[in-house]
C-alpha cells in the first residue's frame, strides 16, 4: 500500500471518530435537556411518522455544500481582487455591528427508537415482556437498501458525496484548504426498495378520558403530553400498534386522536360509562390470549354518586383487570373536581395489574410514566 492511501485511510478514520465523537455531544444535550422537553411537549407538534426534530442550542452541525455545475473555485461574478466578501447592507437597511448576542438553535432529527431508549434510561424503565402470540403478516415495500444504480430520481445525495469523499481521500486527491467534493459516476448510490413481511399490530391501547366541565384545557394537555411519551416507550417494545380513544362524562363515545383531545363537555361525570365501553371493545376484538391490551384512564377524580364507584370496581374485577397487561388509572389535578376516585380505587380494588397515579400539574409528568410503565409489563 502506497504512503497517499495509507493516509487517505487513516484521514477516514479520524473523520468517523471524529463523527461519532459529535454524535455522542449531540446525544449528551439531548438527554441532559430531555426531562424538559418532556414536560413541556415542545417535541409532540414535530412529531413525523418516525422522526422528531429537537432543538439544540450552541452546537453548529457540519453540512455539505452543493457547487453549480461548470462553476469552478471562489471569486465568480462582479468584483475586483482585494474587494472585501460579504459586506453589504443589514436587514432593514441598518448597517454596523450589534451589541446583542445571537440564540443559536438548532434543529436536530432523532428516531422515535432513540427517544424511547432516552426515556428508559432517563426513567430507569425495564425492557416490556409481551405476551400473546398473533403472527398475521402484511407484505410492504420499504425503501431501506442502497445501490450502485438506480434511476436519478432516487439519487442519494448523502450517500453519494460520502462515497466521493472517501475516494477523494483515499486517492489523496481532497484538498483541506480547498474543500470540493465532485462525485464520478462510481460514486453514485441510489435508494432501493425491498419487499418484506410486516406484523400486523399485536398490542392495543385503549385510553380513556373525563371531558366533563371540571377537566380544562391545562388538564388535557397533561394527558396529551403523557400519552405521547406512553405511546412512544410501549410502541418501542412491538411491531405495531393500535390504538382505541374514548370520552366520557355522563355517557361514554368512542373518537378519533383529534377529538380525544379537543372535545369538552359541561355534563356529569359517569365513570363507569368508559369501563363498560373498553369492555365491550376489547370482548369484541381484542382476544386477550393473542392481544397485549393496555388500557389508561385519565380524570380528576370526580365520579357522580348513585353507586357508580361500585359499578367501576366490579367492571374493574370482573371484566377489564382479567384481560390487560396493565390499567392505568391517572388522576390529573383540577380546582373543580374531588379528587375522591382515586382513594375509592386504591381502597376497593387490589391487583398487581391496576396502576394508580397523581398527576398534579407539568412537573409531575415524569413521575407519573414511571408508575405507569415502571413494573414492565
Amino acid at each position: 500500500m502506497s504512503g497517499e492511501s495509507f493516509s487517505g485511510f487513516s484521514s477516514i478514520r479520524r473523520i468517523e471518530r471524529d463523527r461519532k465523537r459529535f454524535d455522542a455531544i449531540i446525544r449528551g444535550r439531548i438527554k441532559k435537556e430531555l426531562r424538559k422537553h418532556i414536560t413541556r411537549g415542545e417535541l409532540i407538534g414535530k412529531r413525523g411518522r418516525e422522526i422528531v426534530s429537537i432543538p439544540i442550542p450552541q452546537i453548529e452541525l457540519p453540512q455539505l455544500k452543493y457547487g453549480r455545475k461548470r462553476l469552478v473555485g471562489v471569486g465568480q461574478g462582479e468584483g475586483a481582487e482585494g474587494t472585501p466578501i460579504g459586506v453589504g447592507e443589514a436587514e432593514g437597511g441598518a448597517r454596523g455591528a450589534g451589541d446583542q448576542p445571537a440564540h443559536h438553535l438548532r434543529e436536530v432529527e432523532i428516531s422515535i427508537q432513540e427517544l424511547a431508549e432516552f426515556l428508559g434510561e432517563e426513567l430507569e424503565l425495564p425492557r416490556i415482556e409481551p405476551r400473546g402470540n398473533r403472527t398475521l403478516k402484511s407484505r410492504r415495500s420499504r425503501y431501506k437498501t442502497i445501490r450502485s444504480t438506480g434511476p436519478e430520481t432516487l439519487r442519494s445525495f448523502r450517500r453519494t458525496y460520502r462515497e466521493a469523499l472517501k475516494r477523494q481521500i483515499a486517492s489523496g486527491s481532497y484538498d483541506y484548504r480547498r474543500p470540493m467534493v465532485s462525485p464520478v459516476r462510481e460514486d453514485m448510490r441510489y435508494r432501493s426498495w425491498k419487499e418484506e413481511p410486516e406484523p400486523v399490530a399485536n398490542a392495543v391501547i385503549i385510553y380513556m378520558m373525563d371531558v366533563s366541565g371540571s377537566m380544562g384545557h391545562e388538564q388535557k394537555e397533561i394527558v396529551r403530553i403523557e400519552s405521547f411519551w406512553i405511546d412512544t416507550w410501549i410502541r418501542a417494545h412491538y411491531h405495531g400498534i393500535a390504538n382505541r380513544y374514548i370520552v366520557h362524562d355522563a355517557v361514554a363515545h368512542e373518537v378519533d386522536r383529534e377529538t380525544f383531545y379537543t372535545t369538552r363537555e359541561a355534563g356529569g361525570t359517569r365513570i363507569s360509562s368508559a369501563y363498560e365501553m373498553a369492555a365491550k371493545v376489547i370482548a369484541g376484538e381484542y382476544d386477550p390470549e393473542e392481544w397485549n391490551i393496555y388500557c389508561f384512564h385519565f380524570s380528576d377524580g370526580d365520579n357522580w354518586g348513585g353507586g357508580d364507584d361500585e359499578k367501576c370496581f366490579e367492571l374493574l374485577i370482573e371484566r377489564l383487570l382479567p384481560t390487560v397487561n396493565l390499567f392505568g388509572y391517572g388522576q390529573v389535578e383540577s380546582r373543580y373536581g374531588s379528587g375522591h376516585f382515586f382513594e375509592a380505587l386504591g381502597e376497593h380494588v387490589e391487583d398487581e395489574r391496576l396502576v394508580l397515579s397523581q398527576i398534579p400539574d407539568h412537573e409531575a409528568i415524569l413521575d407519573s410514566i414511571k408508575d405507569f410503565l415502571g413494573k414492565g409489563r
